[in-house]
């Protein structure tokens, strides 16, 4: 089924993400491991316990360096005895090849990239429209997605389509639901120095009853210290923000002329440098610019912030491994583009407290920003 195009379209497609069903624009692909010893080799390289799994079912998991960094968040689903299908967003399939191919010594199994695409049906009835566990044309399937509300199914195959009665919502609407969510995307939110912790992913893709795996070690030793992470991600809502990228199709703000947020601008707090802004988004709901954003631990939600582009603020991003040594530290990112590194701490101009700039008014606030229903 074709788009629609028109005025008040995200307001509609936003509507059917939450309240009925959509397809949205959720890219994954799909990798295969398959052989004797498929079950305990996987059991021994990801964080789930897929021992466990059931046939048919599924679970989030991640793939770890043999330092405790993420190389990949990934689902597993049991499709026969010893046949799993391991998924992740799109882009970082060969990522997933590369680390399950690296510690491969004397086992009997394939791994191997499928061609597989992904429709992804998003919202409460999307159940109805494709049952999770049901097959999908070509030897495929349908695994259902549940994240801080927001439900859905995953068709995953060969070709799968988009059922003839359920209509597709474009990346501003699905957007908005992911930021909401707190919903992290790999190569936005995740990336190789990304800790499990500091994304909430402990709870949903780490068991900690299975034996041993690559990367176990930190995500132990800092579950035993309470995983006083130096950083967390974050939610933003901006009440003055620029719709980011014109997604309703002109500005919604009172400051018609004002720069939106972007992905790498910097969040600052009472003047002083406490994070970057990694994901944004327009949300109808609450009538403003969000975002997620990864955030120092010092900082409680609900907090007062401003949001500045790097030209007017140099990004001090946090280091990971400081939460190792629980000092607090923060180190320069260098993902970050073009910004300068400052220590924690030095004043930030364009805060609105301090000259300079004036930043974007922000508050900083726990996930999901929309609670379902």
């Amino acid at each position: 089924m074709t788009r629609s195009t028109g005025p008040g379209v995200l307001d509609e497609e936003y509507r059917l993400l939450r309240h009925e069903v959509a397809a949205a624009p959720v890219q994954r692909q799909a990798v295969l491991v398959e052989g004797p010893d498929a079950s305990s080799y996987l059991q021994g390289q990801c964080s789930q316990d897929v021992v466990s799994l059931a046939a048919g079912a599924s679970a989030d998991a991640l793939l770890l360096s043999p330092q405790g960094k993420l190389d990949a968040l990934v689902r597993v689903t049991r499709s026969g005895p010893e046949r799993f299908v391991v998924d992740v967003d799109a882009g970082f399939a060969d990522v997933v090849v590369a680390r399950l191919q690296r510690f491969r010594l004397r086992v009997k199994v394939a791994i191997e990239l499928l061609p597989w695409h992904c429709v992804a049906l998003r919202g409460p009835a999307a159940a109805a429209a494709a049952a999770p566990g049901s097959e999908v044309g070509g030897g495929g399937i349908a695994i259902a997605f549940d994240w801080n509300g927001v439900t859905g199914v995953d068709l995953l195959g060969p070709g799968p389509v988009v059922p003839s009665d359920v209509p597709v919502a474009g990346p501003e609407a699905w957007s908005a639901v992911r930021v909401e969510a707190g919903i992290p995307l790999m190569g936005a939110e995740l990336d190789d120095r990304t800790i499990a912790a500091e994304a909430d992913l402990l709870d949903r893709a780490v068991s900690f009853t299975k034996g041993c795996y690559t990367g176990q070690e930190l995500v132990a030793r800092l579950d035993a210290r309470g995983n006083r992470v130096a950083r967390r991600l974050r939610g933003l809502v901006l009440p003055d923000g620029e719709d980011p990228g014109g997604a309703t199709g002109g500005d919604r703000s009172p400051g018609g002329d004002q720069r939106g947020p972007r992905p790498g601008d910097g969040v600052a707090v009472d003047g002083r440098d406490v994070g970057r802004v990694t994901s944004v988004a327009w949300s109808p709901v609450l009538g403003c610019a969000v975002a997620l954003a990864y955030v120092h631990r010092s900082v409680e939600p609900p907090a007062a912030a401003a949001v500045c582009p790097p030209a007017d603020q140099a990004v001090a991003a946090l280091a990971p491994d400081a939460a190792v040594a629980g000092s607090g530290a923060v180190a320069p990112d260098a993902a970050v583009a073009g910004s300068g590194a400052v220590a924690r701490g030095a004043a930030v101009a364009g805060d609105g407290t301090g000259g300079g700039t004036p930043g974007q008014r922000a508050e900083v606030r726990a996930l999901p920003l929309v609670g379902p229903g």
